[in-house]
């Protein structure tokens, strides 16, 4: 099985709040753009038109990498509240 299959399996009931604030002040001077690439969900793109950060945080499977890729301290993350998250259903 694929790994794009085994996420396909899991359950993600979302907060109507995200768990992932990004500071656009920082972002904006960031050339590099490592959350882009390094989120397993691919939940970061550049708005083109505001040349803003937006992530997408209902699909989100809570592994941190982007919080850790960003040098520069963009991104606050924590884990969503209780009962609210992802569920693995693989593995």
């Amino acid at each position: 099985m694929k790994i794009e299959e085994k996420i396909a399996i899991n359950a993600i009931k979302n907060d109507k709040k995200s768990h992932i604030l990004l500071d656009q002040e920082i972002c904006k001077e960031c050339k590099e753009r490592f959350c882009i690439y390094a989120c397993p969900g691919h939940l970061y793109s550049l708005n083109e038109e505001t040349s803003e950060m937006q992530v997408e945080y209902a699909g989100c499977l809570e592994c941190g990498t982007c919080m850790i890729v960003c040098i520069y301290g963009a991104i606050s993350w924590e884990y969503p509240r209780g009962e609210y998250g992802v569920q693995y259903r693989y593995g």
